[in-house]
């Protein structure tokens, strides 16, 4: 088990490379909050880089124990990966998806095997292990393309000056002395902080990039939005990072101005998590895990010593479920034997993820009441911006291929659709094909069929459309989590019950997700709802006449489909 104890010492052990995207991001943050993994000053003034840092030692100690025991599971981007390797020389002496695939190039060795057959490139191994992946010629070959469009990295060389210099070298402290305890430190804080930290500190300009991309995802999945109180800092950051990494060499030296850390210290120090929060988000994080009872009791000591020392008063909202919490740990202490999980109480797990939730929404409700704007991703912050360094932001996009992509275009994570249509002109049909191809290219899909039920005529169309698939799940009801899905289907919007304020809640809810919206339609064809929804979704789809649909977008415009071409189902939805 990592603890900041040992730490430092077994970095050696850790094979970077290998770490999964998320891990890697979160080493680099752990690596700025150290100093360059040479103290645990930061970690121990401040509890938000304490919870994060807490967070990041748990997950990498089960990545690395599943790893020592051969039982890591092989993730999909790894075997992307491989796919990629496999053809990057081809794609590289600019040969074309149809030379590459009637070449039927393969490669195996005890490591890793792959094969271009039939479009389609099939990973049997990775890293050694025995995989089952197929991937789309046409996909992988649009990768290796856009990453080979990527400037190459420069020659190492050492810069002293790129971000505006300030006379003092080393990171100054960020006093938390007059934060004010929040339930979920604001994003925009986080980053700010996070920048702050960088001061006096040598970067590579992956680290660089690191930061930048990070930064990006946050905005696009609007973690932060233009409405946040801190929207011209972010935005300082944002161009100060693209304007460093453009011209720095292999390493640079990121020196900030003295006027901007007076301003931006402040704002770094001034929320800090609620130890209430801390501890019962380390709580939930021991749920179904098999712990031992020492474990138990290390937290059962440390929210007992908080409580009797007034860290969480008699005053803290969450104190009653702060108790309810020590109490369930004294109960499994009492009786866990060494084999058990630990297993907390419904009334228990949903009073903190009500609590937690709301978090969420008071986050939310405090964005909105900061800056007067358009509420939305910031777009690209700062709002003025030169358009040579604008034509230079990488956006990333969901890669889409084929008859979908013609139909759509390429959007980012998280995009969202609007589907309505007369009743039985195939708008469902559509949104199920949709499904499985997302389902068998791109991630985990959930299809909520309220209008048709978990019934024959939803397993008809399923069968029909052959979208059957490992990462396709449907229900009759929207689940109260929806965190396992990458894209949900909600069919119908109406007969579900949700008004147009509640979708705006649930995409806010769930950042990062692609949601597709099915609405009814009234006899004149218009769909069944508040207009003003049509301006929140990304793109509107519209069947409007038996099997024919037209998409209005951000992505693409104008786009049309033949929603039963290609397959043997002539019934319309």
């Amino acid at each position: 088990m990592l603890t900041t104890k040992n730490y430092f010492a077994k970095l050696a052990e850790i094979d970077y490379k290998r770490l999964p995207a998320d891990l890697k991001e979160l080493y680099e943050y752990v690596k700025e909050v150290t100093e360059n993994h040479t103290t645990w000053a930061f970690y121990k003034a401040d509890l938000d880089i304490k919870e994060a840092v807490d967070q990041y030692l748990a997950d990498l100690s089960d990545f690395l124990k599943k790893s020592a025991s051969g039982k890591a599971k092989i993730t999909e981007q790894q075997a992307r990966e491989v796919a990629k390797k496999l053809i990057r020389s081809s794609v590289k002496n600019g040969e074309t998806v149809s030379i590459i695939n009637k070449s039927m190039i393969g490669s195996a060795t005890d490591r890793e095997g792959a094969q271009v057959k039939n479009n389609k490139i099939y990973v049997d191994t990775v890293a050694g292990e025995k995989v089952d992946f197929t991937f789309p010629l046409q996909s992988i070959y649009n990768e290796v393309s856009d990453e080979m469009k990527q400037p190459a990295s420069k020659p190492a060389e050492h810069k002293k000056k790129t971000i505006p210099a300030s006379s003092k070298r080393t990171a100054q402290p960020i006093s938390t002395t007059n934060a004010q305890p929040v339930e979920r430190v604001d994003e925009a804080v986080r980053f700010i902080k996070r920048f702050v930290l960088m001061h006096g500190k040598i970067k590579t300009d992956g680290q660089i990039l690191t930061f930048i991309n990070s930064l990006q995802k946050a905005i696009l999945e609007k973690r932060i939005r233009k409405t946040s109180a801190y929207a011209e800092q972010i935005g300082y950051i944002q161009k100060s990072l693209i304007t460093c990494y453009n011209n720095m060499g292999g390493t640079v030296e990121v020196k900030i101005q003295d006027k901007v850390l007076k301003e931006f210290l402040p704002i770094a120090g001034s929320e800090k998590i609620r130890l209430s929060v801390s501890y019962m988000k380390r709580y939930i994080g021991l749920q179904g895990k098999h712990i031992d009872k020492e474990k138990a009791k290390r937290l059962h000591g440390l929210i007992s010593a908080a409580v009797n020392n007034q860290e969480i008063s008699k005053t803290d909202p969450y104190r009653e479920t702060i108790m309810r919490v020590l109490g369930s740990l004294k109960s499994f202490i009492d009786k866990a034997k060494p084999t058990d999980t630990l297993s907390i109480h419904s009334s228990v797990l949903n009073g903190i993820q009500e609590t937690l939730d709301g978090c969420c929404a008071e986050c939310d409700r405090k964005q909105k009441n900061g800056l007067n704007g358009t509420d939305g991703e910031l777009d690209g912050l700062p709002q003025v911006m030169n358009s040579l360094d604008f034509v230079k932001l990488e956006f990333p996009t969901i890669a889409f291929t084929g008859k979908w992509r013609d139909f759509i275009g390429n959007p980012s994570p998280g995009f969202s659709v609007m589907v309505f249509g007369l009743p039985k002109f195939g708008k469902s049909t559509l949104c199920i094909d949709f499904a499985g191809y997302l389902a068998e290219q791109h991630g985990r899909v959930l299809y909520v069929a309220k209008e048709e039920r978990l019934h024959r005529t939803l397993q008809d169309k399923i069968k029909a459309m052959q979208v059957s698939h490992p990462r396709l799940d449907v229900a009759s009801m929207l689940p109260d989590d929806l965190s396992g899905y990458d894209y949900i289907f909600l069919d119908s919007v109406n007969l579900l019950g949700l008004s147009v304020e509640q979708l705006r809640q649930l995409k806010a809810r769930y950042p990062g997700k692609s949601f597709v919206f099915v609405f009814q339609s009234t006899k004149a064809g218009k769909f069944r709802g508040e207009n003003s929804f049509q301006h929140d979704v990304d793109s509107v789809v519209e069947v409007q006449e038996w099997g024919k649909a037209r998409q209005y977008g951000r992505y693409n415009q104008g786009g049309e489909m033949d929603i039963f071409e290609g397959n043997e189902y002539g019934k319309a939805a």
